[in-house]
């Protein structure tokens, strides 16, 4: 299958995520605070490895609470090394938590206007929230039962309210918001994200299918396949990762294990093909956890380009 679409495989915007850099610079200090050069240090490997987009990730440094001068530093620091975003991505700061709801919905607003004056067309808010204590302390947090939203009618409805709020302003600065996908939140299932998008009912809002989510998890798994072709349709920003997983039927023993995009259970071929034939014309984001992450992602960049080559005429 061949599709026209408005970027080449090689224009196509395919973002490295700053999760493997962590939040500390090299002198041990709060990456969000390090002169500029340390920015550096972190986004010329990226650089280096073939991308020429980047999702800072909040996790790494927080668009939305940088001042103007850091901002300046922050952009002139992308132009030199010669990156853009396509995207910026927050990570548990859910603006249904109970304790700091306000301030992250404050901050998701703040990240909006920060992100418009960087030119950057997407936001990406998820319900998924802080660690526990447990998963702090295991190999593979994911595999630790953590945060679970209220599903009561109240609460829903308030999550809905909120994020049609956000929608709202990003719609005003030209943006769209999209929800990553994540176990036991209002978009932690396939029918279920599909079904609170219509709750929001914004046309500024879609759907981040980050499947590998749930791939890692050792539950019981909905086919691939079904969820992309429930999930597509809505997609406007895509976070990409693999996982082998390996199911026991006699125990019901699940096993499961980061892996490069072209290794692991989700055929990321024919997923993008599909995409591209429902009308995808979003970023994708390059993430993965454990060994060495950043070379995994640059990998993962080229497989991606290799795919779109392949679909784009």
């Amino acid at each position: 299958m061949s599709t026209t679409a408005p970027y080449t495989a090689e224009t196509w915007p395919i973002a490295a995520a700053m999760l493997p850099f962590g939040s500390t610079d090299s002198h041990g200090g709060p990456i969000h605070d390090a002169a500029p050069e340390e920015w550096v240090k972190h986004l010329r490997l990226v650089r280096r490895l073939g991308f020429t987009e980047v999702d800072p990730t909040d996790t790494w440094v927080r668009v939305g609470d940088l001042d103007e001068a850091r901002m300046a530093d922050f952009k002139a620091v992308l132009d030199d090394v010669g990156l853009t975003i396509p995207a910026i991505s927050t990570s548990r700061r859910s603006v249904m938590d109970a304790d700091r709801g306000a301030e992250y919905l404050a901050y998701s607003h703040r990240l909006l206007d920060k992100a418009a004056e960087l030119g950057v067309p997407l936001v990406s808010f998820g319900f998924f929230q802080d660690l526990t204590p447990a998963q702090q302390q295991a190999l593979w947090f994911w595999l630790v039962d953590g945060w679970h939203d209220d599903e009561s009618t109240e609460a829903r409805a308030r999550a809905a309210s909120l994020i049609r709020e956000l929608a709202e302003h990003a719609q005003s600065n030209g943006q769209q918001i999209t929800l990553e996908m994540y176990e036991d939140t209002y978009v932690g299932s396939a029918d279920g994200a599909v079904q609170f998008l219509k709750e929001v009912d914004h046309e500024a809002c879609g759907l981040n299918p980050d499947i590998g989510n749930f791939v890692r998890l050792h539950r019981p798994l909905e086919p691939v396949a079904e969820m992309f072709e429930k999930l597509l349709p809505y997609t406007n920003y895509w976070h990409v990762k693999n996982y082998l997983r390996d199911e026991d039927p006699a125990t019901g023993q699940v096993m499961t294990f980061p892996v490069p995009m072209d290794f692991g259970l989700i055929n990321y071929r024919a997923a993008i093909s599909r995409a591209l034939e429902l009308g995808f014309r979003g970023a994708f984001l390059c993430e993965h956890y454990g060994s060495d992450g950043i070379t995994v992602i640059g990998k993962n960049h080229a497989y991606i380009r290799d795919v779109l080559s392949s679909l784009i005429d």
